[in-house]
């Protein structure tokens, strides 16, 4: 059985030239790149990654997404990312992973996910093998004393203070 840390670390990235906007900072759409990224070592750790796609035939494709924008990167700035399960079934990974700057240590996004295991021959859902699922289950053990993250299982919207009673 594999080992995991609380939270895992997902390693590290560099903000990229060409992910810079006009603002001068880091565009939205380039955060979303670089946790895929982050994922993508993700799914290498727990045997679900190019590797596994390649034997199995299947992967996993993002379902729903939600990413909070908590502080700007710049160009050249050094990312380091974490990861913690949050929950996981037969064909389903719920997952949070944060974004922080690794040279200042601030946290600067987070992303919510969940994801759904996939036959890519049939492009059908499908259940986990055993293997995946134990990893996962010790995972899920690793992680069950984290607290849940703040920005986990946000909705979006504009809080308004109540009208004044009169």
């Amino acid at each position: 059985m594999t080992a995991f840390e609380a939270p895992l670390d997902l390693g590290t990235d560099r903000v990229r030239p060409e992910w810079i906007d006009y603002n001068g900072h880091m565009n939205v759409a380039y955060y979303v790149l670089a946790f895929d990224y982050a994922t993508d070592r993700l799914y290498d750790r727990l045997g679900l990654g190019h590797a596994y796609f390649a034997v199995s035939g299947c992967s996993t494709f993002t379902l729903e997404s939600h990413v909070s924008y908590l502080q700007e990167v710049r160009e050249g700035a050094a990312l380091r990312f974490t990861g913690q399960l949050l929950d996981h079934d037969h064909k389903r990974i719920h997952w949070f992973s944060s974004m922080y700057h690794a040279g200042e240590g601030y946290l600067a996004a987070t992303i919510e996910f969940l994801t759904m295991h996939v036959d890519m021959r049939a492009r059908l859902s499908a259940p986990f093998p055993a293997a995946a699922m134990t990893t996962l289950a010790a995972l899920r053990a690793a992680h069950a004393g984290l607290p849940r993250p703040e920005q986990a299982g946000r909705a979006i919207g504009i809080r308004r203070a109540s009208p004044p009673i009169t």
